[in-house]
């Protein structure tokens, strides 16, 4: 099926994407150059205002929203958002495009300044460049390329850059939902352009449990261990039964959802980090270690369900203690995000497929996330089902030495977005 616009308005918003295609790239340069790390979360008043000030320059009513009442948000770093709505004849239906514009430190192996928005062979290099502020950069420009094509929209468009996503978006769009800000009862559709490839639509992702598993020994004397309970050796028998008996089991689990790559379509547990007994770099004294701990990452299916997956674990412990005399753990859970997944026939996924077939010539793909973004706060908290990620870049380089976005996909992504936002908000003749 082809887009629903006539094809002189298709041609003059495409056309104003390419007038500003030099203007996007310097755009997400001076996000790039805004060293928004996180943790501890740095510089996120100013890369908002960078924003904001965009947004208002192109018409759009521009909000701050501090993240009052989060642990997160402090003098020192505070989580500010900001959103920006540009009317149109009416407020409904309403397209938000959501970015956020915290990224993960930089680390070793850079050969370029990572917050040096470097442009170099038709690639826009820097820590977040594709992870996610070339998609702040396409969402922003997606809008004002119909603006500066002289199309009114009927229904309304908002942006929004915010904090945290790579800490859970707790502060961030969490917070706009839980306050109401974000949510089914103003808000009809939203897009969230983080970097799965241009050609690739994401309609939802897995589910997450991180827990921490704490064995408890008894302390004594290293030259006489049989006089103590060593945490580290239950930790280890845990361990084992983890090996032997729950990944194979988790690697026989396949989900529908269209997950990439395919390994990430099984269920699937990491081990995030083990710490007992005492500290190896320290002088050491001869004791038996008395509790170790270890933080596990749990990635279930949709066809799973949280509470077979916790009872799963819970049912492992049991065992382990059962069969080890002495064993005594303590269970606790960390984070549990569901699986969520947008409507088979959410028509936000069809404008999308339509303008990707404009734009690219070619068939989008529908895909699932193997981890998670802020779909999660957008459906289960503000009660959006129709939620999607599309945006420039490509996935395998977020969180990279050398991060980039290519140039042609940032222009490539911004008209796919500006079409579904004219189609989806009625700015037709």
């Amino acid at each position: 099926m082809q887009l629903r616009a006539p094809d002189a308005v298709v041609d003059r918003v495409l056309a104003a994407v390419d007038a500003a295609a030099d203007e996007m790239v310097a755009f997400t340069s001076e996000l790039i150059r805004v060293p928004t790390v996180n943790p501890p979360g740095e510089a996120y008043e100013a890369c908002a205002r960078l924003i904001g000030d965009r947004l208002a320059a192109g018409g759009f009513e521009v909000e701050y929203r501090a993240a009052e009442g989060r642990p997160e948000h402090t003098s020192a770093h505070p989580r500010v958002n900001v959103v920006g709505l540009r009317r149109g004849r009416t407020l409904r239906p309403l397209v938000h495009l959501n970015g956020h514009f915290d990224v993960v430190p930089a680390g070793a192996g850079w050969t370029l300044d990572p917050f040096g928005g470097v442009v170099r062979d038709g690639r826009i290099y820097g820590r977040g460049a594709c992870d996610m502020k070339a998609g702040i950069a396409a969402a922003v420009y997606a809008a004002e390329a119909i603006r500066r094509a002289g199309i009114e929209l009927a229904g309304s468009v908002e942006v929004s850059g915010t904090v945290d996503e790579e800490s859970g978006g707790f502060a961030g769009v969490a917070w706009l939902a839980e306050r109401r800000r974000l949510c089914a009862e103003r808000t009809d559709y939203v897009i969230i352009p983080e970097p799965l490839n241009v050609d690739r639509i994401s309609v939802g992702h897995r589910g997450v449990y991180w827990f921490e598993v704490t064995t408890h020994g008894r302390i004594g004397h290293g030259s006489m261990p049989f006089l103590g309970v060593s945490a580290i050796e239950h930790m280890g028998v845990v361990l084992d039964l983890v090996r032997r008996d729950l990944v194979p089991a988790l690697a026989g689990r396949t989900t529908a959802m269209p997950v990439v790559p395919d390994g990430a379509r099984h269920a699937t547990l990491n081990i995030n980090g083990i710490d007992g007994g005492q500290p190896v770099d320290g002088i050491q004294t001869p004791c038996v270690a008395d509790r170790c701990r270890a933080v596990f990452d749990r990635r279930f299916l949709l066809e799973e369900g949280f509470d077979a997956v916790r009872h799963e674990v819970v049912a492992l412990l049991e065992r382990a203690a059962h069969e080890t005399p002495g064993l005594r753990y303590e269970l606790r859970d960390l984070m549990v995000v569901h699986p969520v997944r947008t409507p088979e026939d959410s028509p936000l996924v069809s404008s999308l497929e339509r303008a990707v077939r404009t734009v690219l010539g070619r068939e989008a793909t529908r895909v699932a996330s193997p981890g998670t973004y802020d779909h999660k706060h957008v459906e289960r908290i503000g009660g959006i089902r129709h939620c999607v990620a599309y945006g420039p870049g490509i996935l395998d380089l977020a969180h990279q030495p050398d991060e980039w976005c290519g140039v042609d996909d940032l222009v490539n992504a911004t008209k796919v977005l500006a079409l579904a936002i004219l189609e989806l908000t009625g700015g037709l003749p």
